[in-house]
């Protein structure tokens, strides 16, 4: 049986990705020079949420690594071809730092005068150490999907079962350290932007959120590719069912970190802390937190609970786009209101829009250059047995 898939309609897709997200990325970068604040506050919205599918794939490849199961074995190149895009926003981070003085209120020199707490933080909130920790958390999201693509494509070559436990020795340490430098990353890069408050809970939000992220990108592309060989002779409904439910779980999960955020907060009722939920909760923005609630947590929770659904690619996938589409809403309510200022909030959906056609083309590019299936894992017979119609 082949494992590859026709190459022309990723093709097809790649080019129209890097052709529209060119285009939208050329139209924010000419707006700059309308206002150069918001374009590189908007520039970190888009790139936060592609990086975020990235980096929750390579979550998800370790979780899969560490548990075994059909599921992650039939979306395993879908998640390696996500995290090989890892360098590529490495190198789009640059100019976030470079325009660091429009984004973060700790870089301005008469804010650490008025604001004696931001001040006592310079230490930790200064730009040298802000870069220094933004190159170790790359390099240690890179190193482990550099070393986990590595071994699987070994393995593929050479049929060695010592590769299948190198993956899994490395993910147990790996998924540790990932969440380690996801938690401080949130901190440094999105916190900051409002330097005078903090959560405790703020890092393990978007180590469920980007989780959540990934696996519902993959729940989309996974009900794509089975229309087609060689997925469509692999892929059962038992493994959708199995990403349903894993994707029930990340949506609880994310959904309990929220909202005990916000329970802590608005029973503590500190002046420095509930500030934070004062601007996201009125006006325009607590319409938004009202949308999130339901279309972020009730509806897929309910719908999710079916069964029929979960086994349904059809059906999931249109939850899983559901998902992702108020994933970026919550990161726009989540940012923008940081930046204390009238927002042109187009600015931040062509920054979304443009990044996502840009990161699409890096991950059709990817996931074309290899077998959609890893046919020398020792999963593979099993699977490979696995009745469609279970």
């Amino acid at each position: 049986m082949s494992t590859s898939f026709n190459p022309q309609p990723a093709n097809t897709f790649r080019n129209r990705a890097f052709i529209a997200g060119g285009v939208l990325l050329l139209v924010l970068v000419a707006l700059a020079f309308l206002d150069s604040h918001q374009f590189f506050q908007a520039y970190l919205v888009g790139w936060t949420f592609w990086t975020g599918i990235a980096v929750g794939s390579l979550a998800l490849l370790m979780l899969q690594h560490m548990t075994g199961g059909g599921w992650g074995f039939v979306i395993r190149r879908v998640l390696e071809a996500s995290t090989r895009t890892l360098p590529i926003m490495a190198l789009l981070f640059i100019p976030i730092i470079l325009g660091a003085h429009s984004i973060y209120e700790w870089t301005h020199q008469e804010v650490l005068e008025q604001h004696p707490v931001v001040a006592f933080k310079t230490p930790y909130l200064n730009l040298t150490f802000f870069i220094v920790r933004a190159v170790v958390y790359f390099a240690v999201w890179i190193a482990l999907a550099f070393f986990l693509n590595r071994w699987s494509l070994a393995q593929d070559r050479t049929a060695d079962v010592r590769y299948t436990k190198n993956m899994r020795v490395l993910s147990g340490p790996g998924m540790i350290a990932l969440i380690f430098t996801i938690t401080f990353a949130s901190v440094d890069w999105y916190m900051s932007l409002e330097p005078e408050w903090y959560s405790t809970i703020y890092g393990f939000i978007f180590v469920a959120s980007w989780s959540l992220s990934a696996l519902a990108f993959v729940i989309a592309v996974m009900a794509w590719l089975i229309q087609e060989e060689p997925l469509s002779r692999v892929v059962a409904p038992l493994h959708f069912h199995d990403l349903g439910k894993l994707l029930l779980a990340l949506v609880m999960l994310w959904s309990y970190f929220a909202f005990s955020q916000y329970l802590i907060i608005w029973s503590g009722n500190l002046p420095e802390e509930i500030g934070y939920y004062l601007e996201r909760t009125h006006g325009l923005w607590g319409a938004v937190i009202i949308a999130i609630g339901i279309l972020h947590f009730a509806a897929p929770f309910l719908f999710l609970l079916s069964r029929e659904l979960k086994r349904n690619p059809r059906r999931l996938v249109m939850v899983a786009l559901l998902v992702l589409v108020m994933r970026m809403i919550d990161l726009l309510w989540m940012l923008v209101p940081a930046f204390h200022e009238h927002r042109w909030i187009w600015l931040d959906v062509i920054a979304l829009l443009g990044f996502g056609g840009l990161w699409l083309g890096l991950f059709a590019w990817q996931l074309a250059k290899r077998p959609l299936i890893p046919i020398n894992d020792p999963q593979f017979e099993s699977v490979m047995a696995t009745d469609v119609h279970r």
